[in-house]
């Protein structure tokens, strides 16, 4: 009994945020000085990201903000309270629209109340009743749907959140789970001038994204089925990704030594993965120097990070174009950000893919290092 990924929809606010204008934000947030203001520059045009989206539109204006107070030093900043209004004003929103967009591609005989569970994925806000409760309301589910939350798990919660739907599925093949994750990454901005939040400024954003698992096969519906899962940690990054809550926010810490990390266990990983499906050994991996894998998607946590596993699992650039593309049009939304680069894949897969393999890879705190094995379905 296989549980297939049916149909992928996506949602971002509607401010669209050119890193030009948030390199300027940036540069009077910090009170920077002519020779940190070209650093900066230089690390957004590095970031290989073009645009973001945020609920909040000060980041790409000089002056009149809604949300930060319109002062030199945004003094008095922003407390967790302020914010968590700001996440239960949006997430809902962001939510519903992804669910939406994903729920329009379902064959025409299939309805909302065919939904059994729902899970909802953030590590970026939380209240009760939460985003789950109001999903039942504004989509119309059973109010006895089975639902579920995944907290503070960061880029890689959508790996859980799909294990978990596939547990669900293989126990009871008539379910159908509708997973939404939703991140406000960028409520979160931190003014303190440490390597950790001028990196992390640099690159997230706000998104969402919804999935629909079944266990049923569906004629004309190109699905995605999950084959099998890997998971590892890589203890010596523990301090490298975390992310706790402060007086002001989510407080991130992001080291720029989390590439070499994961270029160091990327690899074990995966040959982990595929020995599980006997689908290569180490050996015969090693010595052929590429995966048995026809495509893939690879969460674009940063371009160096995308950079170090092309190197390292042997992958050549344009077979990795759907990450760049994410990355350049949304940066990095957190776990939404897998589910958009596997979207831009599934919307070209035809007929003729069926039965080939898609190597899906992500990572969070911990340092965390999640993979899993997707096999086209098309007939």
């Amino acid at each position: 009994m296989n549980a297939y990924i049916t149909a992928i929809g996506t949602a971002v606010p509607p401010y669209k945020i050119d890193q030009a204008d948030a390199v300027r934000f940036m540069t009077k947030a910090y009170a920077l000085d002519d020779q940190e203001k070209q650093r900066l520059q230089a690390l957004y045009r590095a970031s290989g990201i073009q645009y973001r989206h945020s609920v909040i539109p000060d980041y790409a204006q000089e002056a009149d903000y809604s949300f930060f107070p319109d002062t030199d030093n945004l003094e008095p900043f922003p407390d967790i309270n302020q914010r968590m209004n700001l996440y239960r004003k949006h997430a809902i929103t962001l939510s519903y629209q992804a669910a939406q967009d994903c729920l329009s591609q379902m064959p025409e005989d299939f309805s909302v109340s065919d939904i059994t569970h729902l899970i909802y994925v953030s590590c970026t806000g939380m209240y009760a009743p939460g985003v789950d409760i109001e999903l039942v309301d504004k989509l119309g589910l059973h109010t006895h749907v089975q639902r579920t939350a995944i907290n503070f798990m960061g880029c890689y919660a959508a790996f859980n959140a799909i294990k978990v739907a596939d547990s669900i599925v293989r126990a009871n093949p008539e379910a159908n789970v509708l997973i939404v994750c939703t991140e406000l990454c960028t409520l979160h901005f931190q003014k303190t001038k440490d390597e950790d939040n001028l990196l992390a400024n640099a690159l997230f954003s706000d998104g969402s994204a919804a999935v629909l698992i079944s266990g049923q096969k569906m004629h004309a519906v190109t699905q995605l089925s999950l084959e099998q899962f890997y998971c590892d940690l890589a203890p010596e990054g523990k301090q490298d990704m975390a992310w706790k809550i402060g007086n002001f926010g989510f407080e991130m810490r992001l080291s720029a030594y989390v590439p070499v990390i994961i270029k160091k266990g990327i690899r074990q990983l995966t040959q982990n993965l595929l020995s599980s499906l006997a689908l290569a050994t180490e050996e015969e991996s090693m010595q052929e120097e590429r995966l048995p894998v026809d495509y893939y998607a690879i969460h674009p946590g940063g371009k160096s990070i995308l950079k170090v596993i092309e190197e390292e699992l042997s992958i050549a650039k344009q077979n990795n174009l759907d990450a760049y593309q994410v990355l350049r049009r949304f940066g990095n939304m957190s776990s939404p950000t897998i589910l958009f680069v596997l979207k831009e894949l599934h919307k070209r897969l035809t007929i003729s893919d069926n039965d080939k393999s898609i190597l899906g890879l992500a990572f969070g705190p911990g340092l965390t290092l999640e993979s899993m094995l997707l096999r086209v379905s098309a007939y």
